[in-house]
């Protein structure tokens, strides 16, 4: 059994799938690895770690020839799709709900594509939940970049001279990147409240040393998945409401609410943004999706009456080098949930869970 991995585009991609370490693993369970010259460069990986792990270095033709199973990010470009042969296994993070008939026409070549996004959230899965673990990454990066641009120190500071008032963060949305949100910007001095549709996250912020705010008559809006639903019109009122009169003394916004296949909810409106607090900073995680504020712009940096609002979208490529080694192990363990290694073979158990939610259809 081979498997591949060929470079992304390094301008909207620094991750790769394939780290030595886990090539290693790979090789050690029976598996033939190879990779394209240059895989790791960027990321001060050369090619000589992976060789001496085993790999074998191939051009992107050989590769896409050879290869049972190709591992991605991304969905290969127009070209490389033509190339990949029947019978193949394709798996990633391909965002199924948006590339859905791109995803199709390669199913009709008979080659199967494992979409990683659709994980259930399930015991089982956790070791494969690529959302998880680059989520909590980025929840962490977004809280160091606002800091750096903001103009104030972050911890209260008593000096002879007077005392230096703490932060205030607001997190929106506490799911695995506003936990890890809250939680950086506990460690380092801020005063951290958090608000979501899912009452279950209030004992996590809490217990992260954040403070809930929760909405008057609110229910738990959460999916057997462990998914945020959509909040009806009343609940987004009450929270309309809530969130207003908080921001006033709020320094820094944290957005990370996200419904997947849908549009991100916009939690923080133009009238909000008007009552911040002039240095104020908006940095939008949901910016790929819409943006959980207003006036956020995906990749632009923003200014409203003295608010900043970041729209990232690629944060990830800020930290490629620890979120490869995390996406890599991600990649690792749901191939080794397909693989039957008695037989040497791939098996396609559509009663399994995982593979069935996660194959598209």
């Amino acid at each position: 059994m081979i498997i591949g991995s060929i470079s992304e585009n390094k301008d909207l991609e620094k991750r790769i799938s394939i780290t030595p370490d886990i090539a290693n693993k790979y090789i050690s369970n029976g598996f033939e690895v190879l990779i394209e010259k240059g895989l790791g460069e960027h990321l001060g990986i050369s090619d000589d770690k992976f060789i001496q792990e085993g790999c074998k270095i191939e051009n992107q033709n050989t590769i896409l020839s050879k290869s049972n199973i190709i591992l991605q990010l991304n969905l290969p470009n127009d070209n490389n799709l033509e190339k990949l042969k029947e019978n193949l296994i394709l798996i990633g993070n391909f965002n199924s709900n948006e590339n859905r008939q791109k995803i199709l026409n390669i199913v009709e070549k008979k080659i199967s594509v494992f979409s990683l996004e659709l994980l259930p959230r399930i015991t089982r899965a956790q070791s494969m939940d690529i959302l998880s673990s680059q989520a909590n990454l980025a929840g962490y990066k977004a809280v160091i970049d606002s800091f750096a641009i903001f103009k104030k120190a972050i911890p209260m500071m008593m000096t002879a001279a007077g005392t230096i008032s703490a932060a205030k963060v607001l997190v929106v949305g506490a799911g695995v990147a506003g936990l890890q949100a809250i939680a950086t910007a506990k460690r380092m001095g801020a005063i951290v409240y958090a608000t979501d549709v899912r009452l279950a996250s209030k004992e996590q912020v809490e217990s992260l040393g954040g403070k809930f705010l929760v909405v008057e008559g609110a229910k738990n809006l959460e999916t057997e998945g462990g998914y945020a639903k959509e909040a009806s019109d009343d609940f987004k009122k009450k929270q309309e409401e809530l969130i207003l009169e908080t921001l006033k003394k709020i320094d820094i916004v944290i957005c990370t609410a996200l419904i997947p296949g849908k549009k991100a909810p916009k939690i923080i409106n133009e009238k909000m943004i008007e009552n911040m607090q002039s240095g104020s900073i908006i940095y939008d995680l949901a910016a790929s999706q819409g943006g959980n504020a207003a006036f956020t712009e995906a990749d632009k940096v923003v200014e409203k009456n003295g608010v900043v609002i970041l729209g990232e979208t690629t944060i990830l490529n800020k930290l490629p080098a620890s979120a490869s080694n995390l996406y890599a192990k991600n990649l690792f363990n749901f191939v080794m949930n397909l693989y039957d290694k008695k037989d040497n073979k791939i098996n396609i158990n559509l009663e399994d869970e995982i593979i069935n939610k996660t194959l598209v259809k």
